[in-house]
């Protein structure tokens, strides 16, 4: 995933991005109409830190254990991206408007990757 601002050959850019803290949820409104409401453990398993990414495409990590993650702070990092401030104190994040895009669209085949991969590897969404 790029830095960016296109995917699919057009510009996304957000024009509201609403958290909800007590349901620990992120929604972001983007240009083109769609709106994506994206769980905080949705965003947190799926940060595209090198710490959960890796460093190649084949390093991602399968993160266990964050059903109840909350979202403690959201951070602009210029006009291309947010940074997301998680309660199990993960910061490192920087999710551009195209992965937060990307996710948004993709966010039910992602979701059920992820699950896949918890059960293959004997891991839970608990803590």
């Amino acid at each position: 995933m790029t830095g960016d601002k296109t995917t699919f050959g057009t510009q996304v850019w957000p024009t509201e991005i609403k958290l909800d803290r007590e349901e620990k949820t992120l929604t972001v409104s983007f240009e083109s109409g769609e709106v994506f409401t994206y769980p905080a453990e949705f965003l947190r398993v799926e940060s595209p830190s090198a710490e959960v990414r890796g460093h190649g495409n084949d390093e991602k990590k399968i993160v266990p254990g964050r059903r109840h993650v909350g979202i403690t702070n959201v951070e602009a990092i210029g006009n291309y991206a947010i940074r997301i401030e998680f309660d199990d104190t993960h910061d490192t994040g920087i999710y551009s408007w195209t992965y937060l895009h990307d996710l948004g669209r993709n966010q039910q085949a992602i979701w059920r990757r992820y699950m896949t991969a918890l059960e293959a590897q004997g891991l839970s969404r608990d803590p």
